[in-house]
């Protein structure tokens, strides 16, 4: 049975990835992708090795799974070939990939996909899932090893590759503008290595412990108020008390001054009226 004859033509999906499937019929030297014969939404692809990287001369395999949301959702990539960068039959971590729905745009295709996966494959590991850090003499005998890597589907994956290809790379300008950004998008990445490492429960439990113990900070910081004020209070009740002897003594003063004045003063009128 046919690819159009087995899903509805109409579906939004089905016509992108059909015309996406006669977009990439013909291999170029550095990329060659197509669907199954009898599943449209897995892909079967090889890249070049980046050239003046530790990958260059090497054939590179591996399956692109896509879902039904396509291309509203990203793709899932996974390699089949060892090369030291990814690890084989794993999906791979990338911003382009289904690890990172949110930054996926629908503007995205399967040759812009494959296009940042080879300018992926020079860039850190930085721990992302499914990342290997082989040195580069290591990735070196890969790529050699790779020239004679076979696909059970496929067959020798070096013959994918066209020698001679007539769109080598002509990246447009929007393609040329999205793997800028995808680029930004992966050094945003190595900074979020960890949450990336992390399944979906795990990063909620770890935001709920940072939240808790900003909580418990917060806390803390009023509670230390709390006792700084403590003995400011204590100080000033101690100044208080030491305080009110004195102002008795002080009072008990003024009222005696007071009533000698008055005798003296009542003293005085008497005598000044008697004479």
């Amino acid at each position: 049975m046919s690819l159009e004859n087995k899903y509805n033509l109409k579906s939004p999906g089905v016509k992108r990835l059909m015309r996406e499937a006669r977009e990439l019929a013909e291999p170029t030297e550095e990329y060659f992708a197509h669907p199954l014969e009898d599943n449209l939404f897995e892909w079967h692809f090889t890249v070049r090795g980046p050239p003046n990287t530790e990958f260059e001369g090497g054939f590179y395999h591996g399956r692109i799974l896509l879902p039904s949301q396509y291309p509203m959702q990203p793709p899932n990539i996974i390699l089949l070939t060892p090369n030291g960068r990814f690890e084989v039959n794993k999906k791979i971590c990338l911003s382009i990939s289904g690890h990172h729905p949110e930054s996926w745009q629908p503007s995205w295709s399967i040759r812009t996909a494959l296009l940042a996966l080879i300018a992926f494959m020079p860039t850190p590991a930085a721990g992302t899932i499914g990342s290997l850090d082989y040195t580069p003499e290591e990735r070196q005998a890969l790529a050699k090893k790779s020239k004679k890597w076979e696909c059970e589907i496929c067959g020798k994956i070096a013959d994918n590759l066209s020698s001679q290809s007539k769109s080598t790379l002509n990246l447009t300008h929007e393609e040329a503008s999205l793997i800028q950004q995808i680029a930004l998008k992966a050094e945003d990445d190595t900074t979020n290595k960890e949450m990336c490492n992390k399944p979906k429960d795990d990063r909620k439990i770890k935001t709920t412990i940072i939240n808790e113990e900003n909580t418990l900070r917060q806390r803390g910081v009023s509670q230390s108020c709390e006792n700084i004020s403590e003995p400011v209070a204590d100080v000033f009740m101690e100044t208080e008390v030491s305080l009110n002897p004195r102002t008795i003594d002080q009072i008990f003063t003024v009222v005696m001054w007071a009533i000698v004045f008055v005798i003296v003063l009542l003293v005085g009128r008497r005598f000044f009226f008697l004479n």
